[in-house]
């Protein structure tokens, strides 16, 4: 499938890339697919996606993998780096007639080695609950589509909860669901129990309690993706109208909002403290929100087309403290930190340290991921130049009038330091200087802890009373035209292109004239983050990207999972490999059945 990296061809494959913690690599032995391993036609089919959920399987391996190809969904041991895929025995296989699998979720809560829930949304709108260790069909929600007749976008279990799901709707609704409730066998009648601009939340009207228990009615145009905070109290969502609306997912209440450059967003992510948010979409382009200043502080251009998935990686987002015996970002430290749970555990810890009381300076820099249409992959690094641009550099710098934790937002006058250590004042100049770039910056190593206090602190909410819901912003987007198409990208962006996608999009959102203002900052008003890494590594375009303790998942259109090995994770197995690199045998009798479900 792939050819040997470090080819000098542009449409090569690469199979391998080093970041500053070492070489990641392609292993072949570890790749995923429909047992025959013949690439999938995906004209006209629905997003390749990828769920884990681990067992606690008592002979430790315990991975267990999920992914839909077209009308098919297979569940597989998932051995990783250790040992080579058999591709002869997926666990369960279920074929669906009329309808194709879009996306899929595991309740990591009641996951044991005999049983799994495994949630399933459908393009003809249709949710089934099913466990496929004991080969069953629990339940199906929607079934007469009485509920919602579009695709399912995005289906979540709610964290904390081992019977609520959220499901979102290419129309725009999403409903909260649970497990021990009925559909009914009528259309369900709703009572209005909270209404605000542009959106509604809707209580389902009955005797006796049924699903849905909520729906909400929001803007126009799908609602591509959803996600919850770390700790289940907030919920980001990403809708085809541009917006990302952050929400808390108790009090339904609207914590902050922001606008996509040009078209759809989405993905969305949660970095692993809770504090930032990024997003990716039809403007090629990933951005950075924070949820304490709910604003944009970056964005990131690497992209020739719409990006797909964006993630962050938990195991490689290093802490730097005054404490000696703390992590000090020596490569040997970043392999200790990037490959143990325990390590990312307490780096999760310590991040939420940043804004607690702790006096001790503390540098932090984040690593997400993004991957799109363009079959690339890419590494970003957000660092504290980039975080506190306030907050002196490590090298000797002078800056004037550089924004302060009280400054106005990106887009209201404001001045961001430059590369070159001069400031920038913005938007005032017609050909801006150098923006700051995260990984040509040296790192800070100082920062205020003591900031402000987490907003992230809280235990995991749950419970039956529980519901969440979106908002809209105040003036809605209409998305008839396709100004971007699939292979379209923005290029360079100068100030020239900058105008001219300006101009369409103030055409587009004349009424909310959103552009320039802190829900979408121009081009030069914030910084323009670079890839740490940008690789080809798919023929098709890529549709997953996981972050993984010991390696890196992959998937692309055409049905190939791939494993990306950490530096230092690679096992070698030349037995297995020799034995089993791939099967090519459809499976037999017996092993791993084979189900066919028509809706």
């Amino acid at each position: 499938m792939a050819a040997e990296g470090g080819g000098k061809e542009m449409n090569e494959i690469k199979t391998q890339f080093t970041t500053r913690e070492g070489l990641y690599k392609l292993l072949s032995h570890s790749e995923y697919s429909r047992p025959n391993r013949v690439p999938f036609n995906s004209q006209g089919s629905n997003p390749v996606r990828v769920s884990f959920v681990n067992v606690n399987d008592q002979s430790g391996n315990g991975d267990r993998l999920c992914f839909n190809v077209g009308r098919e969904l297979y569940f597989y041991i998932y051995k990783g780096v250790r040992k080579a895929a058999d591709l002869s025995k997926p666990i369960d296989k279920r074929i669906y007639k009329g309808t194709q699998p879009t996306c899929h979720d595991f309740n990591h809560l009641t996951a044991t080695a005999e049983s799994v829930s495994l949630l399933v949304g459908f393009s003809a709108g249709q949710v089934q609950l099913i466990d496929p260790i004991k080969k069953e069909t629990s339940k199906l929600f929607n079934e007469e589509r009485l509920i919602d007749k579009s695709r399912v976008t995005c289906v979540k279990w709610v964290p904390g909860s081992e019977s609520l799901f959220l499901v979102a709707h290419s129309s725009g609704n999403m409903y909260l669901y649970n497990v021990e409730h009925t559909c009914g066998t009528t259309a369900p009648h709703y009572q209005l129990l909270k209404q605000g601009e542009s959106f509604a939340v809707h209580t389902c009207k009955s005797k006796s309690t049924r699903n849905p228990l909520l729906k909400w009615t929001v803007g126009e145009g799908a609602l591509n993706e959803f996600a919850f905070s770390p700790d289940g109290k907030f919920l980001a969502c990403v809708s085809q109208d541009g917006f990302l609306r952050v929400f808390n997912f108790d009090s339904v209440e609207l914590h902050g909002t922001m606008k996509s450059y040009f078209g759809g967003l989405l993905c969305v992510c949660w970095s692993p403290d809770g504090k930032y948010i990024v997003t990716g979409g039809e403007d090629d382009l990933v951005t950075v929100w924070s949820f304490v200043d709910c604003r944009v502080i970056a964005r990131g251009h690497g992209h020739k087309s719409w990006v797909s998935v964006v993630a962050f990686d938990p195991y490689t987002t290093s802490v730097e403290e005054s404490d000696p015996m703390e992590f000090s970002g020596s490569d040997e430290d970043f392999q200790d930190l990037h490959f143990g749970r325990d390590r990312a555990n307490s780096t999760q810890s310590r991040l939420s340290k940043r804004n607690s009381t702790d006096s001790r300076p503390v540098s932090v820099t984040y690593r997400f991921g993004s991957v799109g249409q363009d079959t690339q992959l890419c590494l970003w690094d957000l660092t504290e130049d980039i975080l506190f641009p306030h907050q002196p550099l490590s090298r000797a710098r002078t800056h004037t009038n550089v924004m302060n934790a009280t400054s106005p937002p990106a887009g209201s006058g404001g001045t961001n330091p430059g590369s070159n250590g001069n400031s920038i004042t913005t938007p005032g100049n017609s050909v801006p200087p150098p923006l700051p770039r995260s990984n040509s910056l040296p790192h800070s190593a100082v920062s205020n802890a003591g900031s402000k206090s987490s907003v992230m602190d809280g235990a995991i909410a749950s419970g039956v009373s529980k519901f969440a819901t979106l908002s809209l912003h105040d003036r809605k987007e209409r998305h008839h035209e396709k100004d971007h198409k699939r292979n379209h990208s923005m290029g360079h962006i100068s100030s020239k292109s900058s105008d001219k996608l300006n101009l369409v999009t103030k055409t587009k959102t004349d009424p909310a004239k959103t552009l320039g203002t802190p829900l979408c900052p121009r081009m030069e008003d914030v910084p323009l983050l670079e890839p740490l890494i940008c690789k080809k590594i798919a023929h098709e375009r890529l549709t997953v990207l996981i972050f993984l303790e010991d390696c890196i998942v992959t998937a692309c259109q055409e049905g190939f999972i791939c494993t990306w090995a950490r530096p230092g994770k690679v096992i070698q197995q030349n037995t297995d490999m020799a034995v089993s690199r791939f099967s090519l045998h459809p499976c037999p009798a017996g092993a791993g059945a084979e189900c066919r479900h028509s809706f």
